[in-house]
């Protein structure tokens, strides 16, 4: 496995070992002890999986309380994804970091609590899946503009479809700093 820092601290590309030959391919998608060596928690509560067809946005999404840090990764597929740094006092705060993840590159990314996550799915249809490391709250969570113009992510599609609450989502300079989760 190898650990790759990105321009935020605390948010990791993960390249995890395959060994493959013809028959197909043999990967560990997690394991507690040589991920936590990583930095990663030690331990992840839910998992989730999401099929997606193309054109699909989901996001901004994050949790203030009962924070997510999330291990995500494509079973099927290839997407677009996004972390933003929404902790208030960080040196990377409203910074955007995206990657591409897809069923052939096998790559993860690790999102760190306190950064909204979100991605947009490039192929026909995307199976998603990310280990949280707190449970789904609905009074948690909060939304960001998938197009805030203060954040300038540069998604790879122009008109993606989105949910009926993703499109009312408000811009980051709408939410109050109260909302946000703090840099530690």
């Amino acid at each position: 496995m190898k650990v790759e820092d990105t321009r935020i601290p605390g948010l990791l590309i993960i390249h995890p070992a395959v060994h493959g030959d013809t028959r197909g391919f043999f990967m560990e998608a997690y394991s507690r002890d040589r991920y936590a060596d990583a930095g990663l928690p030690s331990e992840f509560v839910q998992d989730n999986v999401s099929m997606s067809a193309g054109g699909i946005l989901r996001g901004l999404h994050l949790q203030h309380p009962n924070g997510q840090g999330k291990l995500c990764w494509v079973l099927e597929g290839s997407v677009f994804d996004v972390a933003v740094d929404l902790r208030v006092g960080s040196p990377t705060f409203g910074q955007w970091e995206g990657v591409a993840l897809s069923s052939e590159n096998r790559r993860q990314l690790y999102v760190p609590t306190g950064f909204a996550h979100g991605f947009c799915v490039l192929s026909e249809r995307a199976m998603f899946s990310y280990k949280c490391s707190d449970f789904y709250s609905a009074p948690s969570e909060i939304g960001i503009a998938w197009n805030d113009p203060d954040i300038g992510v540069a998604w790879p599609i122009e008109a993606p479809q989105l949910s009926e609450k993703d499109k009312h989502n408000p811009r980051l300079r709408d939410i109050s700093t109260d909302q946000l989760p703090r840099y530690e």
